[in-house]
């Protein structure tokens, strides 16, 4: 039996399984299977009323999951399937509110990761799957992150090396006339409105910490070490740092784009991120280095905000937040 095999055999019966997408590693259920559903929260330590994304293996699938598919969710769907793209619409009615958060729309993607979709074309349902983390925490972009994070609360971990991407799926609005960006993540907004040749609007203020989300990754705080993170623009890095020597409790880092001459000697510099695509590839693991490293806080200097930088952004935002 394969390793494939066996997760199917996992799903079907109703267990978790953990698989690698471009974006992050998925903690997976049989979305048909509202016991399965309830078990990925329970995990995850995730609340309820928070929706889980369903994944699919193809594009044909989601009139099955979906009603009333807009032209514009046809167009995002076949330009950027399979890829970091998640459509939310309004559900169809075999979905179960159990994978909804009770909302009635849905979320969809089909994942750009040849294990993922193998997974996904051997078991032939819909997957409900949000990161396989504890909930608010750093998602996990290898399956050792999967398994230090979640242990033997998962059946099966397929392991298909680091993400690519890195950071989590882009998530369309699709249910009005005018698409709405709720999370930024792997499709930029740029490369939207290039399909739709028209403006997407992007939701810009944040989600209570209380009570249900719209969609996954909306909430002010999340995303978050250990390590209380601090952002600066670059020009700041010098007087940040003293500022934040005076007040931690503990080793003080550092994350950039690029290395950095005359810091501080008490500094402790983590590999430069790179450009945005190569900062969005590393970010997850480089929150966790700052955690293993027994960092109290961790000064970050997020790359510039186009392209996959938005996401970045966003992420080390609300990891700043918590």
């Amino acid at each position: 039996m394969t390793d494939i095999d066996r997760a199917v055999a996992v799903l079907r019966s109703g267990g978790l399984v953990a698989f690698p997408t471009e974006t992050v590693y998925g903690l997976g259920a049989d979305a048909s299977n509202d016991t399965a559903v309830r078990r990925v929260f329970e995990v995850k330590g995730r609340p309820n009323d928070h929706p889980l994304i369903v994944h699919l293996s193809d594009v044909s699938q989601l009139d099955g999951w979906a009603a009333n598919v807009s032209a514009n969710a046809k167009l995002l769907a076949d330009a950027f399937w399979p890829g970091p793209l998640t459509l939310l619409l309004e559900r169809s009615s075999s979905v179960s509110p159990a994978v909804t958060g009770g909302r009635p729309t849905v979320g969809l993607r089909v994942p750009d990761h040849p294990v993922a979709l193998e997974l996904l074309r051997s078991f032939g349902g819909g997957i409900a799957a949000p990161s396989a983390n504890r909930f608010g925490r750093v998602s996990p972009t290898t399956a050792a992150h999967v398994v230090a994070d979640l242990g033997s609360d998962v059946d099966v971990v397929l392991d298909g090396g680091p993400c690519r991407v890195g950071v989590e799926s882009t998530i369309v609005d699709l249910t009005t006339d005018r698409p709405l960006v709720l999370r930024s993540g792997g499709v930029s907004a740029e490369r939207l409105e290039e399909v739709l040749g028209h403006r997407v609007d992007i939701y810009v203020s944040t989600e209570p910490s209380t009570g249900g989300a719209r969609a996954p990754g909306m909430l002010e705080a999340h995303y978050a070490p250990n390590a209380r993170v601090v952002l600066c623009a670059e020009h700041e890095i010098a007087e940040v740092l003293i500022e934040v020597l005076g007040f931690a409790t503990g080793p003080v880092g550092l994350l950039a784009g690029s290395a950095l001459v005359g810091l501080p000697k008490d500094i402790v510099e983590l590999e430069p991120a790179g450009t945005a695509d190569d900062y969005a590839a590393v970010l997850y693991s480089r929150l966790r280095q700052a955690d293993r490293l027994g960092l109290s806080v961790l000064v970050c200097v997020p790359p510039p905000e186009v392209g996959v930088g938005v996401a970045v952004n966003d992420r080390l935002r609300r990891a700043a937040a918590s």
